[in-house]
């Protein structure tokens, strides 16, 4: 970047499509999906027949008000539909059915973190805020070939949330950090998969450029074909770029939208922007507007859960797990259930251990497999079982990590392979365990004065002789209870 780049900042804001997790689309029964033949999933109202009325799908309307609570939004007491209007083969009514002056949701945030100074500590937080969530139809797909394009109305109908962010973000990495927290919020709400490569979330980004200092804002360009949350950053960033270096020529911003190519990190002019004035909106005559009572708010608020940053908050204080389990276990809610599942059965206190498993372990022999966490044989009991064998000193820390990787292929108690393939510690004879003891402190003269002048980790440099002479099975509980009592003791 040259010298000048540095005297302007850049505006971006959003605009997040989310396709609503619904077994029937928007305004009609027929079913929503994704990998079907194509267009087997339409019927007469998909497909704009003459006489055909919409109706409403009440799944989806619960759906957009939920999402809306997760993020703080206020939800309007009465929203209407509105015709969008727009020639184009992938809308067979050539109008899609939107909502413009009278959205559903207003206002919300989207909580962010940035990356920290180091990958182990926690970034600094901070709320991007939201214009607007509307509902509309989702639209068909087309197919381009090398002579001809194809268009497949599966997808057209779909329930559509538009989630519209105000111009407040200054940087590509803010971009993404709001993205993968959208994601997780609309996952964790059983709202949407959010799977960009099947089409269940889309991005365009809006970006600007001005002079630092300055408060009105630069023309914008609208950036497409944004499809993984990886080239939305990318995309942001070279048009960042772009922009200054028009300016820095001497030229001028265009309003336009522009085609971005992630594997060549290069982007193309597609159209001049249209206005909201060329959709030439107006309400729909054929549906009546929604009214949202405070009943069916409480309801809906009732089944949210609880998100990701106040999860990982939450953690950090009850459970004193570090930041970087928490970084693992709270973007996945089933990973997150798993481990409180987990905690409850071996309590609070082995929780920093029980994470340790999950996210070292479990989530390792998971991947060597290509197995989900649902497909897991290791069930929380088994992994609490395993926990509280380690800590009663049964099975030994480093064959604990051979019974946890038969535990994962065979689904068998912990208890029964450590049994079956001799893996248990071998009962200790205390008075022989001693004088182990007694022969370590006695050969490390160096390390007794260091424990005895107040440094506690000196008590490692006898651990390891006595391991030895135990051939490893000794329990360590009860070596360092030991050895405490004879250094204690010591002269």
């Amino acid at each position: 970047m040259s010298k000048s780049a540095a005297a302007f900042e850049a505006v971006i804001g959003l605009e997040v499509h989310v396709q609503i997790k619904t077994r029937s689309k928007m305004f009609t029964r027929v079913a929503a999906g994704y990998g079907h033949e194509p267009n087997t999933l339409t019927d007469p109202v998909v497909l704009a027949l003459p006489g055909v009325l919409p109706v409403m799908n009440k799944a989806a309307l619960d759906a957009i008000i939920k999402a809306g609570l997760l993020l703080g939004c206020r939800i309007a007491p009465v929203c209407k539909w509105d015709r969008k209007n727009y020639f184009y083969p992938d809308s067979p009514k050539n109008y899609q059915i939107s909502q413009y002056d009278q959205p559903i949701c207003l206002g919300g945030s989207v909580e962010i973190e940035l990356p920290g100074a180091a990958r182990n500590v926690m970034g600094e937080h901070q709320a991007v805020p939201l214009t607007r969530i509307h509902l509309e139809e989702d639209v068909g797909k087309l197919n381009h070939g090398a002579s001809d394009s194809l268009v497949d109305y599966n997808r057209a109908g779909t329930p559509l949330m538009e989630i519209v962010s105000d111009p407040a973000m200054h940087s590509a990495d803010e971009a993404y950090a709001y993205l993968q927290s959208l994601r997780a919020t609309m996952i964790y709400g059983g709202i949407s998969d959010c799977d960009m490569e099947k089409g269940q979330l889309r991005c365009d980004a809006n970006i600007s450029i001005r002079p630092v200092g300055e408060t009105k804002l630069g023309t914008k360009v609208e950036l497409k074909n944004l499809n993984s949350i990886s080239f939305v950053r990318d995309g942001i960033a070279h048009e960042i770029k772009r922009q200054i270096a028009v300016l820095e020529r001497g030229g001028t911003i265009v309003q336009e939208t522009r085609d971005y190519d992630g594997m060549t990190g290069t982007s193309q002019s597609l159209r001049t922007k249209e206005e909201a004035h060329d959709y030439r909106y107006f309400p729909d005559p054929d549906l009546m507007p929604v009214k949202v009572d405070e009943a069916w708010k409480a309801r809906l608020q009732a089944e949210c859960p609880e998100l990701p940053f106040p999860k990982q908050r939450r953690f950090i204080e009850q459970y004193q797990l570090p930041y970087t389990l928490t970084s693992v276990l709270v973007w996945d809610r089933a990973l997150a259930d798993y481990f409180e599942e987990t905690v409850k059965l071996t309590g609070a206190a082995k929780a920093q251990a029980v994470g340790n498993w999950i996210v070292n372990d479990l989530l390792r022999e998971l991947g060597n497999a290509k197995l989900t966490l649902a497909e897991s044989r290791v069930r929380p009991a088994h992994l609490a079982a395993l926990v509280q064998l380690i800590d009663a000193g049964t099975v030994l820390t480093n064959a604990a990590k051979e019974v946890f990787v038969e535990m994962a292929a065979t689904g068998d108690r912990p208890e029964a392979i450590a049994e079956r393939r001799g893996l248990k510690a071998a009962p200790t004879n205390t008075g022989e365990l001693e004088q182990w003891c007694r022969d370590a402190i006695a050969a490390n003269a160096k390390a007794l004065a260091e424990f005895k002048a107040g440094k506690d980790s000196a008590i490692n440099a006898f651990k390891g002789p006595v391991m030895k002479a135990a051939k490893g099975k000794a329990n360590p509980k009860l070596v360092d209870e030991t050895l405490r009592r004879l250094l204690a003791a010591a002269n």
